[in-house]
């Protein structure tokens, strides 16, 4: 690791809490000047640190930043040493996950960015991803999974994300089906699975998880202003990026060992906001309409028509259609 990443490390273990130059000169093995070298580069990376004399520095209470050594503070023993890679601003964290993979990335690989300036959601649609406001993250999975069971990850994915949310801000959020979170019928995340295949085998060789989440978007586009959401609104004080980017990496690594036993999708389940509602979907260019009934062992959604008969949906888009 670099002085500067060493550096940041400590203060963000000591956040709020002032640590001497010498101190931490002495911790890290460095000079005095390595370190001082070091605080301003972070400063011109954009972290709020506080000098002052005779007491050192201190990475302050607000600073929100997104950075590998702010993640790994929260992270479970087991993952601590994942790698991590933070980006200022990327075209998407997706892409630049599948082009890792080409370089044989290591499983639970995290790429996380600031912004993305073309930020991928289903159905070819771009994600709003602007600056310093959400996490968008994509996770390197290699998941030893049958075909069947790997088609769940991205289920178990809203899951992992949903209890995220809830442990870190006490929020309890819904989830449409298939991978949409939603808070007072808004949406504040989407969720991405993209598979790398082996050619040759024609097995899953990788997955991409891309989550494009609103922590604290206060602005969108006029096509979406009425539909998207944030967790929190920009001018509250919730500091939370780092510790929620790491809760999401724990429940999606540790979610990945109970694909196999489907006890997750109970909790999918209870969370989601269709089930025993009326839905529209598409199919062969036309809109139907049914009965949000159950959703199967495999993440399907058995649809009920008003003639009795039962759609099982593998994927797609759906709408609700609420009675007023």
């Amino acid at each position: 690791m670099s002085v500067k990443n060493d550096v940041l490390h400590m203060l963000e273990q000591n956040k709020g809490k002032s640590i001497s130059g010498q101190e931490l000169a002495e911790k890290l093995g460095v000079s005095r000047t390595a370190v001082w070298k070091a605080i301003n580069l972070l400063k011109e990376d954009g972290f709020f640190i506080e000098g002052v004399s005779n007491k050192g520095y201190s990475l302050a209470v607000s600073s929100d930043l997104l950075s590998s050594e702010g993640i790994r503070l929260y992270l479970k023993d087991q993952y601590k040493e994942i790698p991590i890679k933070v980006y200022k601003s990327i075209n998407s964290t997706n892409t630049e996950a599948k082009l890792m993979i080409m370089n044989n990335a290591a499983h639970g690989t995290v790429i996380l960015s600031e912004e993305q300036l073309s930020g991928k959601g289903r159905m070819g649609r771009g994600f709003y991803s602007p600056s310093k406001s959400g996490i968008y993250m994509s996770i390197i999975l290699k998941p030893k999974l049958n075909m069947a069971d790997s088609v769940l990850i991205t289920t178990a994915a809203a899951v992992a994300v949903s209890l995220a949310i809830e442990n870190i801000t006490g929020i309890v959020t819904q989830i449409k089906w298939v991978n949409d979170i939603y808070l007072n019928n808004k949406k504040i995340c989407g969720i991405l699975t993209e598979a790398v295949t082996d050619m040759e085998s024609g097995t899953i060789n990788s997955v991409v998880v891309g989550i494009g989440l609103n922590v604290k978007t206060d602005s969108f586009p006029e096509d979406i202003e009425y539909t998207a959401g944030s967790i929190f609104k920009m001018n509250e004080n919730k500091f939370i990026r780092n510790q929620l980017s790491a809760e999401i990496i724990n429940n999606i690594l540790s979610i990945l060992n109970d694909i196999p036993n489907r006890e997750f999708l109970e909790v999918y389940k209870e969370r989601s906001m269709i089930l025993g509602e009326r839905v529209r979907y598409c199919k062969n260019n036309q809109w139907l309409e049914g009965y949000a009934q159950n959703i199967d062992s495999n993440g399907a959604l058995i649809v009920f028509h008003d003639d009795g008969n039962k759609e099982i949906l593998n994927s797609g888009e759906i709408t609700v259609r609420r009675s007023l």
